[in-house]
């Protein structure tokens, strides 16, 4: 479960107010707007990346507002997925238990795991430099996952990815979630892609959330 009560954010001249969204567990949900419209703040702000004015969040049913981002539970893909470039796929995988100092056996079981689930590993022992937008997408997902978050979030982690390889990862997206029963929060502004993937859709306009049923979009 993923809940905003009465959140208020403030960046500069730009605010946030009074936002209220209740996403229930083990659901995927989109969040569409219009570029700036605060999609991406919202979802920082869950995430423990931008504070609050006002308002409390709570995940999984825990108040985490003023918990830092390491404690929440939460994995996040940014949108150019953010790879460190000195390190390598593997590294990625087993960087958020390495954080958790968990024992060295777990953390390579785990890597080794996430890489047969997402069909890449063949790419463990390179570096993000060379790799496609897909395979660095597939990497950012399972670096989020790693940990076994409660969770989800993905801001736009599509919008760089030709359509053939779109499409792989909306069906991959679509298997994390089935397989795993994460609690999502996507924010995309591909209308098809929240129609494939979203069982519920919001869009944030004018500072104010409105739910749309993605099933009655047209073709």
């Amino acid at each position: 479960m993923i809940e905003f009560q009465d959140v208020s954010i403030q960046l500069g001249s730009f605010a946030l107010e009074h936002v209220q969204l209740h996403i229930p567990t083990g659901t995927y949900a989109v969040l569409m707007g219009r570029t700036g419209c605060g999609k991406t703040t919202l979802l920082e702000a869950a995430c423990g990346l931008r504070p609050l004015q006002a308002g409390r969040i709570a995940l999984m049913g825990r108040d985490v507002t003023d918990l830092p981002p390491g404690q929440r539970g939460v994995g996040l893909v940014p949108q150019d997925g953010a790879l460190f470039t000195t390190m390598t796929v593997a590294d990625h995988l087993g960087f958020a238990l390495r954080v958790r100092k968990r024992p060295r056996k777990e953390i390579l079981a785990r890597v080794e795991e996430l890489a047969d689930w997402l069909g890449i590993r063949y790419l463990l022992p390179r570096k993000p430099h060379g790799l496609s937008g897909g395979e660095r997408q597939r990497v950012a997902i399972g670096r989020a996952m790693a940990g076994h978050p409660d969770v989800l979030c993905l801001d736009e982690p599509f919008s760089a990815l030709d359509e053939e390889t779109h499409a792989d990862m909306i069906a991959l997206l679509r298997r994390v979630q089935r397989d795993t029963s994460v609690t999502v929060l996507h924010i995309t502004h591909n209308r098809n892609e929240a129609q494939a993937l979203g069982d519920h859709v919001h869009v944030l306009k004018d500072g104010v959330l409105e739910r749309q049923d993605p099933k009655l979009w047209k073709k």
